[in-house]
């Protein structure tokens, strides 16, 4: 009975939309297309391009004249599927999303006859157009649309004719040994095009390759073939400074990459700098991430040192290191372990274990820092170089 009853409701649905159709398309000429999905949803189907052509040849209803709505787009349908599949050719991809940007004059076209038919609760043109590429498209590819997470994102211009392909950006972990001194951290931005990409920086985005994000950028730029690399760093360090054990942590976002599938090595040298642990992640942790740092800093103190001198720096492990950066801001590190060595009448080596973020210098020379080591030790003190023995996450 049930049965009986829906095919009845679908006779008379199928009924319903050939008589509304009749009397558009005495006034309209429209395309397969264009007829078929002002129907489709009313009678539960997919294929606006098989409807429309069922209902005009039931009314055996020709036309030679261009569509009223969309002017013959969706009767072009696999000219513009070719050149997306043209244009993704160098691209790794199992997802991706259509969009369109019309003439007003199109949309308007739709809007009008669709509120003078009182055609309620069916897909825009601008919808039919996308979802009929998208479908042709995922066809031909063997993909699928994923419309919150695509690999890639078409977008039709259909006012200029021009097709417009960004891929979705990859992140990366990873960690960097540094075992020579001389080498910066961040890198100096392109002076032409203030590290977006250009020719001149052979699209880096950077003047020089020189730098630990120079180096790192210019393995995954040559790995995934992205346009540029933006990197989040766990802490720095000095040009001078050296980053052992473990290496330095850091994230490394690559912007419109060709490749996706890349078979990532444990390590890769790139001359003394050592970039290891790379992996693809699904995404950085927000906020602030904290990490501990175990350092070892060669200090210079002004006036000569006695064997007891140092002790007043055993207290570090006890009492909050006070950090003021502006006025009414002030943050807070802790000193987990310390160690010191005499080395000479006015200089003397400490190893500290310590939240990431302390200045350093400024923790030794007392800028700003307290407590400080020439506020401890009575005698103004100059660090002369620190290196990172180890580096850890602590939230991760």
């Amino acid at each position: 009975m049930y049965s009986e009853q829906k095919v009845q409701f679908t006779k008379n649905n199928f009924n319903d939309c050939l008589s509304k159709a009749k009397i558009i398309l005495r006034e309209y000429d429209l395309c397969d297309y264009c007829t078929g999905r002002l129907f489709a949803k009313k009678m539960g189907l997919v294929s606006h391009n098989l409807l429309g052509k069922k209902i005009k040849n039931l009314l055996n209803f020709e036309s030679s004249k261009s569509c009223y709505i969309c002017k013959g787009i969706l009767s072009n349908l696999h000219t513009i599927v070719n050149r997306m599949i043209e244009k993704s050719l160098d691209y790794e991809f199992n997802t991706f999303v259509v969009g369109a940007i019309l003439k007003p004059s199109v949309t308007d076209r739709d809007d009008i006859l669709r509120s003078k038919f009182t055609l309620q609760g069916i897909d825009s043109v601008k919808t039919g157009i996308t979802q009929q590429l998208a479908k042709n498209f995922a066809k031909k590819t063997k993909t699928k649309v994923d419309v919150f997470h695509p690999d890639l994102t078409f977008t039709f211009n259909f006012k200029n004719d021009s097709c417009e392909l960004q891929a979705k950006s990859l992140l990366v972990y990873g960690k960097y040994i540094k075992k020579i001194r001389g080498i910066s951290q961040k890198q100096t931005l392109c002076t032409s095009c203030n590290g977006k990409g250009c020719t001149i920086c052979n699209y880096y985005g950077f003047s020089k390759n020189s730098s630990i994000e120079g180096r790192i950028s210019k393995l995954l730029l040559e790995k995934f073939v992205g346009t540029q690399i933006k990197i989040s760093w766990i802490g720095g360090e000095d040009k001078n400074s050296l980053v052992l054990g473990n290496g330095r942590p850091f994230f490394a976002k690559i912007l419109n990459p060709k490749k996706r599938k890349i078979r990532l090595q444990k390590k890769y040298f790139q001359g003394k700098i050592e970039i290891r642990n790379l992996k693809i992640i699904s995404n950085i942790p927000k906020g602030t991430i904290q990490f501990q740092s175990k350092i070892k800093l060669s200090i210079i103190t002004e006036q000569k040192l006695k064997s007891h001198s140092l002790n007043p720096l055993k207290i570090l492990t006890k009492t909050p290191i006070i950090i003021y950066e502006k006025p009414n801001k002030r943050t807070q590190k802790s000193i987990y372990s310390i160690k010191f060595l005499k080395s000479s009448p006015k200089s003397f080596s400490l190893w500290i274990t310590v939240d990431g973020g302390l200045p350093i210098k400024r923790f030794v020379e007392g800028s700003n820092v307290q407590p400080n080591l020439s506020e401890l030790l009575g005698c103004k003190c100059q660090c002369s170089r620190f290196d990172f023995q180890n580096i850890e996450l602590r939230n991760r």
